[in-house]
């Protein structure tokens, strides 16, 4: 696991070019190792941005860059500990110069995660918080920021938290119950804690209702677009990126591989894969992008199946829409601007969307049908607070051991079996939070982080 104990130093803003770019240190020793390399000779003041020079030490110094400097003392700073920020030009080579700098003046080079780690270790923030600046530094679209930043502002800790306090009133009359059995004394009836516990299993089971449509905007989708050869899916996949990502030609057989590319639907990010068009083939290239294309469609999230209204249906369309019918899919009968070969009651799909890909007509339909059939609803009105697999998992666990301990409750089974359903109950909400976790899922956790956070 991480060490705590010593000064550690990184570039704390993204790779690449910039006007400014920012390499931080936290530790104990972290103003001594900023001071070390600067060519200031009055000390830093806390919470001052000070101007100085980076010097390069060791044979004869120079200079490196002219730096904006600001010191953070324990314990109210990001990590707990003492922090230096060092804002300089955002050139990559200078500021792994300044790195280098401060490693040769006694700092470590910082693992990823490791300054919000220790921002966790020092009570700055809990492990929902924690996992929360991950996920809105990782955010691609508006909802997923929102539902992250909900999160870091303590939402679902708040939540939790009442849940665990009115969880531990309950095992605390129970256990008074235990001790003193000879005297006969019950803090709370059986009755009263089976409402009791039904009441906090039902806030549980709260939190839980919304967890799918969480996940979904924290994990994102993936959308397939299937159907035969020149139906028009790579001139839908164009469109719904709002660019020319996809070759389109009116020849058969264009597409080859897969193309991907991530996209905003309504707050939800779906990565969209174009495929090749289904037809049997001879060339071994295009045979195996028709097999990719089989297997993307396999594992889609929704299939977006598009059908050419123009040419007669082959059995190929048939199988496919056969093949979609028991999970989420949007079905888009395109060329609707042409004569037509074949009729909706033709394919039996009520909801399939009549379209012209290259008029635009109805194509507007198409985005929020997409949506409908991954979120099962209109809109995203309010985000979830529960979206991470982790808090949801444990969760259930809560969930799972008071209805059994509700239901002992109620039977009148003595405190000690309801107790033990009550304290797993109680371990899990700690894991969301951290106040209990395993080292183990620490170090899993923290290791996704970037270098710098």
């Amino acid at each position: 696991m991480f060490a705590t104990d010593d000064t550690i130093v990184a570039i704390a803003t993204p790779p690449g070019r910039g006007a400014i770019g920012v390499v931080r240190l936290s530790g104990t020793d972290a103003a001594r190792v900023a001071t070390a390399i600067l060519d200031r000779r009055r000390p830093l003041e806390p919470r001052h941005a000070s101007l100085a020079h980076v010097v390069r030490r060791g044979g004869a110094p120079r200079a490196i860059d002219t730096v904006v400097v600001t010191w953070f003392p324990t314990p109210a700073s990001y990590t707990g500990d003492d922090v230096v920020e060092i804002s300089a030009h955002g050139s990559p080579v200078l500021l792994a110069e300044i790195v280098d700098a401060a490693v040769a003046a006694g700092a470590r080079r910082a693992r990823p995660g490791e300054f919000t780690l220790r921002a966790f270790l020092n009570g700055r923030v809990d492990l929902v918080q924690a996992e929360a600046v991950a996920d809105l530094i990782d955010a691609v679209t508006p909802a997923q920021a929102r539902q992250a930043f909900d999160q870091l502002e303590g939402t679902l800790t708040r939540a939790i938290v009442a849940i665990g306090d009115a969880l531990f009133d309950v095992i605390a009359r129970l256990e008074a119950s235990v001790d003193f059995p000879d005297e006969g004394y019950h803090f709370v009836g059986a009755r009263e804690a089976a409402e009791t516990i039904e009441g906090i299993s039902r806030r549980v089971d709260d939190l839980l209702a919304h967890a799918a449509a969480g996940r979904l905007i924290r994990e994102g989708a993936h959308g397939v677009i299937v159907g035969r050869a020149n139906t028009g899916k790579s001139t839908l996949f164009n469109r719904l990126l709002g660019t020319e990502r996809a070759i389109v030609t009116a020849h058969a057989g264009t597409t080859r591989d897969l193309l991907t590319e991530r996209t905003d639907v309504f707050g939800v990010p779906v990565t969209l894969v174009d495929t090749a068009g289904l037809r049997a083939v001879v060339e071994d290239v295009e045979r195996e992008g028709v097999a990719r294309a089989r297997r993307a469609g396999a594992v889609a999230d929704v299939a977006i199946v598009v059908l050419d209204r123009s040419v007669p249906l082959e059995e190929s369309d048939r199988e496919l829409l056969e093949r979609t019918v028991s999970g989420p899919r949007v079905v888009v009968v395109n060329k609707c601007d042409l004569p037509a070969a074949w009729t909706r009651e033709a394919i039996g799909v009520d909801d399939a969307l009549d379209v012209s890909l290259v008029t635009g007509a109805g194509a507007d339909a198409i985005r929020p049908a997409i949506f409908r059939a991954l979120t099962a609803r209109e809109s995203l009105r309010e985000t979830s607070a529960l979206s991470n697999a982790r808090h949801i998992e444990r969760l259930h666990e809560a969930s799972e051991a008071l209805s059994v301990a509700a239901a002992r409750a109620a039977e009148s089974t003595p405190e000690e079996f309801v107790l033990v359903d009550l304290q797993r109950a109680r371990v899990a909400l700690e894991e969301v939070t951290g106040q209990r976790t395993p080292e183990d899922v620490l170090e899993h956790i923290f290791e996704r982080f970037c270098i710098g956070k």
